[in-house]
């Protein structure tokens, strides 16, 4: 597979991850979104790695699914608490993260 199909697909899937983000007020698909993102960014590291032949983005893909868990621990750890303070996960109900 040629790369500029690679690179054109990450793009694809990076802008889907943006639109999610921008136009949705669900905080799980926003979440999801931000997944998506960082996948289309794995993506283009990997297509870039295998033209070029080098290893070193392997372990930048590495690092970015390590963040990714990370980032789904803590948002869904945040999630929950907003829901069970408020009774739903609509991104205007919460105006402040107040303790």
């Amino acid at each position: 597979m040629p790369l500029e199909h690679l690179l054109l697909f990450s793009f694809v899937l990076f802008s889907l991850g943006c639109a999610g983000v921008v136009l949705r007020k669900n905080l799980l698909v926003m979440l999801m979104s931000v997944e998506l993102m960082l996948n289309a960014v794995n993506l283009a590291f990997v297509g870039v790695a295998r033209m070029i032949g080098g290893h070193d983005a392997h372990i930048m893909v590495m690092m970015i699914y390590v963040v990714a868990a990370v980032e789904v621990a803590i948002g869904m750890a945040i999630v929950v608490n907003m829901f069970r303070q408020k009774d739903t996960i609509d991104v205007n109900s919460f105006d402040a993260m107040r303790g």
